[in-house]
């Protein structure tokens, strides 16, 4: 494959260049909830866990994961998680006021 070819294929590549907007890490705020439709399916787990993590870390201990009412595959998704996670003390749908079965409240271990 000649140079110019191969330097074209290149510029295709499915992996985020290293100045990438897409390959810096998102910063999230930290507080009483996170609306979860700005982020991929494929990266709700780790978003989640991370945010379990950092809200404890920040004397966070009850908040309100928004996944959205939909076909409840991202809830599904939200509550596997939580019912095996060591930090979770528990969870429930949110009132309706606060988007019902559309959100989860969390209750997270304070030790």
């Amino acid at each position: 494959m000649s140079r110019e070819r191969k330097d074209q294929s290149e510029k295709f590549s499915d992996e985020p260049e290293m100045d990438s907007p897409f390959s810096q890490p998102v910063v999230v705020p930290i507080e009483d909830s996170i609306d979860l439709h700005a982020f991929s399916p494929k990266d709700i787990p780790s978003v989640v866990e991370e945010y379990l993590e950092q809200c404890r870390l920040a004397g966070i201990y009850e908040f309100r994961l928004i996944h959205g009412r939909g076909k409840g595959v991202q809830r599904r998704i939200v509550r596997s998680l939580l019912e095996r996670h060591p930090l979770v003390l528990s969870f429930k749908d949110a009132p309706s006021e606060s988007g019902g079965w559309g959100s989860t409240v969390v209750v997270l271990r304070k030790s």
